[in-house]
């Protein structure tokens, strides 16, 4: 999976055969905010998790802290604790 940071849209996109998917983001203080899950609704779940998971690799890559501000990704790291550290510190989910 190839993802491209569109820095100028804000957003981390991948190309799938049914379309782009992105995950919008905002960084401010080293922090990685989360903030919109652009895809289509007939998308395999299991391709938006490796996506959220990459992106997730990607911040840790680049030393951020990640706060998830959509739905989506806060279930997200509630089903998967190993990426609590990757949490600022005082927020919890």
């Amino acid at each position: 999976m190839e993802i491209k940071d569109n820095e100028l849209l804000r957003q981390f996109e991948i190309n799938t055969p049914t379309g782009l998917v992105a995950i919008e983001y905002a960084i401010q203080e080293r922090k990685l905010f989360l903030t919109k899950f652009c895809a289509n609704t007939n998308e395999d779940e299991d391709l938006h998790l490796e996506f959220i998971t990459q992106v997730l690799q990607i911040a840790e890559d680049r030393k951020l802290k990640v706060v998830p501000t959509h739905a989506k990704f806060i279930s997200f790291f509630r089903k998967n604790r190993k990426y609590k550290t990757l949490l600022p510190p005082g927020l919890m989910i």
